[in-house]
């Protein structure tokens, strides 16, 4: 997209202007988290993911008309101030589920959230450029010539409003553990003296929160960071110390990782969970991506069956330990915390999570343009640096996993 909208002069540039479009969906949504989570509090989880459908398929639809740069700016980083589900959505999930679900029900949300953007960038490897990858049935002077990400805008805006449809069905909770409450109040007088008290604790000074809160958003910084690299490293030329693949080979690589991901949550995360508990199961997938992500930039010596066969692995490999650990500190976040404070938690979890993520995507970019200039350094050289960091923070982010650093909610001592 950045090489039709004219703003990179060089090819190593594209990293760098793509990366600062990626994060300004993630600024917009860093201002605006922790408001939408406070009114998810206040008046209901359901009007907050509907209004935030409504305003995916606006500011989707505006961003795949986008014909210049600052344009596409703008769509994303309103969309990003406007799209407020994810803090009332988790919550949501963690109150429609008994004890023993949680972990299928957080995984079902955080993975619903991998495929995005696994599934993402495949729609719009397969759609984006109709006229070109598909010239028999479109032509440069349609609508879908001229606004060449248009079609996969559209597709991913139909999804929503489907999504947004749906709505109509979905029951609101919080009302519900209100009454559930009152409940506890009239039997148990001293549980409702804790309910009472809880909700007026700072959520900044609850340790087992924000302690969960900063290592999930170091993993999110190194999984949107990965996302990023993946998709330029892939298509970046040989000679840059890429692969070579077209935006449609990277699409199917993606479609088959979110296939097994998919798989992943619904028959082996619950179990896995049940059999080693959140933590360790998170600090276990967290030690097995670090071999994965070292063994990229190695793939470039291999050819053929050979590189399909062991990237696809790898591939399928990192995004299932992607999904445990997010799902994993997701759910130490939304046991840290009473009912009443779910969704401004989860508000605060998602601001500090979209301010990691806002860096990602522009550092990832700048520094992948920076590693191809430098393919032929003595220490490192090019895409061996850039995986290089990306362990790094993934190192950083096990080490936040044990103590004294995180602290560890009374539902799992």
């Amino acid at each position: 997209m950045i090489q039709d909208l004219h703003v990179a002069q060089r090819e190593e540039d594209i990293g760098f202007y793509a990366g600062f479009l990626g994060a300004s969906y993630m600024v917009g949504r860093a201002f605006a988290s922790i408001f939408w989570g406070m009114v998810a509090d206040r008046i209901g989880r359901k009007p907050v993911i509907a209004l935030s459908l409504l305003s995916t398929i606006v500011f989707n639809t505006l961003f795949g008309l986008s014909v210049k740069y600052w344009m596409a700016i703008t769509t994303r980083l309103l969309l990003g101030s406007l799209n407020g589900f994810l803090a009332p959505i988790k919550a949501y999930c963690i109150e429609v589920c008994r004890d023993e679900q949680q972990a299928l029900g957080m995984s079902t949300v955080n993975t619903a959230w991998g495929l995005g953007l696994i599934i993402g960038p495949a729609i719009g490897g397969y759609l984006a450029q109709p006229a070109k990858q598909y010239p028999h049935i479109f032509n440069d002077k349609s609508t879908f010539g001229r606004f060449p990400y248009l079609l996969p805008c559209l597709c991913i805006s139909t999804l929503a409003i489907l999504a947004l449809i749906s709505c109509i069905w979905l029951p609101e909770t919080l009302h519900k553990h209100t009454n559930l409450q009152k409940v506890v109040e009239t039997a148990e007088p001293c549980t409702a003296q804790e309910h009472t008290e809880s909700p007026k604790k700072s959520l900044l000074k609850n340790w087992p929160l924000m302690s969960s809160i900063i290592t999930y958003s170091v993993f999110s910084l190194h999984d949107t960071a990965y996302s990023e690299i993946f998709s330029l490293w892939t298509v970046s030329d040989r000679k840059y110390g890429g692969l070579s693949f077209s935006s449609k080979d990277v699409g199917q690589v993606l479609t088959v990782a979110g296939a097994c991901l998919l798989v992943y949550q619904l028959f082996v995360y619950r179990w896995l969970d049940k059999i080693l508990g959140t933590i360790n199961s998170t600090r276990i997938a967290s030690a097995l991506s670090i071999p994965i992500i070292a063994a990229y930039p190695f793939m470039t010596h291999l050819s053929g069956i050979r590189l399909g066969v062991v990237l696809y692995i790898a591939a399928m490999f990192k995004s299932s330990l992607a999904i445990t650990r997010v799902s994993g500190t997701s759910l130490l976040q939304n046991n840290a915390v009473p009912q009443g404070q779910r969704g401004a938690a989860n508000g605060i979890a998602t601001t500090f999570m979209s301010l990691f993520k806002s860096v990602a995507p522009a550092g990832a970019g700048i520094i992948f343009s920076w590693a191809q200039k430098r393919q032929h350094a003595a220490f490192f050289p090019g895409d061996q640096m850039v995986f290089l960091l990306l362990n790094l923070t993934e190192v950083f982010g096990l080490i936040l996993t044990f103590k004294p650093f995180l602290a560890v909610p009374e539902h799992y001592k």
